[in-house]
C-alpha cells in the first residue's frame, strides 16, 4: 500500500517498499489513462451513473449519459520505471511530470439549486419517485392550447374566447395522462427492485428515468409494454365517457380529445425502434433469441433511426396526400411546412435517443472494467497544521496526487480539496495549512478498493463528493479516488467500440 501501515493508519513518509529507500521514482501514466484527460461531468463533481429511460409519448427520448460523447485526448507516451508495489495501474503515476499542485481543473465545481439541477419544476413525489416538469413543455402546452382552441372554436363556437381556457384544460389533462403512462414504467420497475431516478415531463412528452437494466429479456419487454399498455387503458376509458355525454359539448369535445391523444401516445410508443418502448420490446425479442442484450440494443437502434428516416419522409407525404384524416393538399402552404417542421422535430428526436441507446448499451457493456482500485491515486498523510508548500513538496517526491489530512496517530482525518489547492497562489502556499483546504471524511466518502462497475458508482452516488478514501478490506488507506478520474473513464468507456 502506498501511504499506510499494517493497523489501517497512514504511514508518514513516501510510497516506498521494504527493500527501496528514498523517494519513490516518478512514473509516466500509461497510454490513454483516465487521470490524463480533461475532466466533464456533473458540476458538484460526481459522477454520473447510467439511467435508463423509458420513454412514453408522442416523441420522447431515452435521456442522454450526462459525460460529453467525445472521445478521449491524446495519451502521454508511456516511460518504463518502477511501479507500485502493489502491481496495479494507478490513475496517480503521473509523478514529476503531473505534480498535484498543477493538476485538476482550476476551478471549484458551481453548485446549482436543486431544480435546476434537475431540470424543471418538481411537482411532487409519486411512491418516492420526483416529479418534473422542464420548460419545454410550457412552451408545448401552449402551442396545444392555440391549436386546440382554434378547433374547439370551430366546433363550439358560442363559447368565444373560453375556448382555449376550455383547450388549456385539456392540455393539463392531456400530460396528466402523460403522467400516468410514465408511473406504469415506474411501478413496473419498482415491482422488479429498479431504482428510479426521477419522472420528467418534457418536450412532446415525458421520460422515466430507470438507473439499472431489467435482469432479463422477459422483465424487459414487460417494462416497456405497461406504459403503451396503459394509454391504451385511458383510451378505451375516455371512450366510454365519451358514451354518457353529448359529443357536442365541452365534455365530449375533451373527451374525444382525449381518447384520440391516448390512442396516438399508445400506437406511437409501440413502433419498433429505440428509444420508443416498441424499440425496448424489439430489443428484448433480440435479446432473449441472441442471448445478449447488447446485440438487442444494436438492432432495436438501427431499427429506430430506419424508424426516425421513414417519419422525416413519411409523415409530410401522408399528410399532404390526405391519409391522415385532412384534405389532399396540392401546393405547399404554412400547413405544410408545419408538418415538414414537426416530422423533422420528431426524427430528430428518435434519431438521438436511438444513438444515446447505442451509447448507454456501449458503456454498460464496459461498465465492469471501472474498478475503484484503478482509478486511486496515490496520497501522502500530512498533519493539519502541515504548510501546504511542504505537503505537495512531499506528494511530488513521493509522486503521489493527493493528500490525506491525519492526526498525531495517524489516523485519517480529512482530504485535501484539488480545486481548492489550485485556488492558493504559490507565493502564499507556505503559510496556508492544509487543514483549511480539506474536506471532512464522512462514513461514506469511505470506498472500498475491491468495488467496480455499477456498485462503485452506487457508493459514490450515496454520498456526492469530488475525493474519496479509499481503503482496502482490512481497513488500510489506498489512496484517494477522484470523481473527476471516474467521470473521465465514463468518458473513455463511451468512446471505446463494443
Amino acid at each position: 500500500m502506498d501511504v499506510s501501515g499494517g493497523r489501517g493508519q497512514p504511514r508518514p513518509g513516501n510510497d516506498e517498499s521494504p527493500d527501496h529507500t528514498g523517494p519513490h521514482p516518478p512514473a509516466t501514466p500509461e497510454p490513454g489513462h483516465p487521470a490524463d484527460e480533461p475532466a466533464t461531468g456533473r458540476p458538484d463533481g460526481t459522477p454520473t451513473p447510467p439511467a435508463t429511460g423509458q420513454d412514453r409519448t408522442p416523441a420522447s427520448t431515452q435521456p442522454a449519459p450526462r459525460t460529453s460523447d467525445t472521445g478521449p485526448g491524446e495519451p502521454s507516451a508511456p516511460t518504463d520505471g518502477p511501479r507500485d508495489r502493489r502491481n496495479t495501474p494507478r490513475a496517480d503515476d503521473t509523478g514529476g511530470k503531473r505534480p498535484l499542485a498543477h493538476s485538476g481543473t482550476g476551478q471549484t465545481p458551481p453548485q446549482r439549486p436543486q431544480e435546476k439541477q434537475r431540470g424543471g419544476l418538481l411537482m411532487g413525489r409519486p411512491f418516492g419517485v420526483p416529479v418534473y416538469v422542464a420548460p419545454s413543455w410550457f412552451l408545448v402546452a401552449i402551442l396545444i392550447t392555440w391549436v386546440f382552441g382554434g378547433q374547439i372554436d370551430r366546433v363550439l363556437p358560442e363559447l368565444g374566447a373560453a375556448s382555449y381556457l376550455v383547450s388549456l384544460f385539456f392540455a393539463v389533462a392531456f400530460y396528466a395522462s402523460v403522467l400516468v403512462h410514465e408511473l406504469a414504467h415506474t411501478l413496473a420497475a419498482l415491482r422488479f427492485k429498479l431504482p428510479v431516478r426521477r419522472i420528467q415531463l418534457q418536450f412532446f412528452g415525458g421520460v422515466s428515468e430507470i438507473e439499472k437494466e431489467a435482469e432479463t429479456p422477459g422483465r424487459e419487454f414487460v417494462l416497456a409494454f405497461v406504459g403503451p399498455l396503459l394509454s391504451l387503458v385511458l383510451s378505451g376509458l375516455f371512450y366510454l365517457a365519451l358514451l354518457a355525454v353529448d359529443p357536442s359539448s365541452v365534455p365530449g369535445v375533451l373527451l374525444a380529445g382525449l381518447m384520440i391523444s391516448n390512442l396516438i401516445v399508445a400506437v406511437f410508443n409501440l413502433l419498433p425502434g429505440l428509444p420508443l418502448d416498441g424499440g425496448r420490446m424489439l430489443r428484448a425479442v433480440v435479446w432473449a433469441i441472441s442471448g445478449t442484450p447488447m446485440t438487442g440494443t444494436i438492432a432495436a437502434a438501427w431499427v429506430g433511426r430506419a424508424l426516425a428516416v421513414a417519419v422525416l419522409i413519411g409523415l409530410p407525404l401522408l399528410t399532404q396526400s390526405g391519409a391522415l384524416g385532412s384534405d389532399a393538399v396540392d401546393n405547399v402552404g404554412m400547413d405544410t411546412v408545419l408538418d415538414a417542421l414537426l416530422a423533422a422535430i420528431l426524427a430528430a428526436i428518435i434519431w438521438t435517443g436511438a444513438g444515446n441507446s447505442l451509447r448507454m448499451a456501449r458503456l454498460r457493456e464496459h461498465l465492469p472494467e471501472l474498478r475503484a482500485r484503478t482509478l486511486t491515486r496515490r496520497a501522502v498523510p500530512v498533519e493539519t497544521d502541515t504548510p501546504l508548500s511542504e505537503a505537495l513538496r512531499r506528494a511530488n517526491a513521493a509522486g503521489a496526487r493527493a493528500l490525506v489530512v491525519v492526526d498525531p496517530d495517524g489516523a485519517p482525518l480529512s482530504l485535501v480539496r484539488e480545486a481548492a489547492i489550485v485556488g492558493v497562489p504559490e507565493h502564499r502556499r507556505p503559510w496556508v495549512p492544509v487543514g483549511g483546504l480539506a474536506q471532512d471524511l464522512t462514513d461514506g466518502m469511505h470506498v472500498s478498493a475491491e468495488l467496480a462497475g455499477e456498485d462503485l458508482l452506487d457508493a459514490l452516488r450515496a454520498t456526492p463528493a469530488t475525493e474519496y478514501l479509499v481503503v482496502e478490506d482490512t481497513g488500510e488507506i489506498y489512496g484517494v479516488l477522484s470523481a473527476a478520474d471516474v467521470e473521465r473513464a465514463f468518458v473513455k468507456a463511451m468512446a471505446r467500440p463494443s
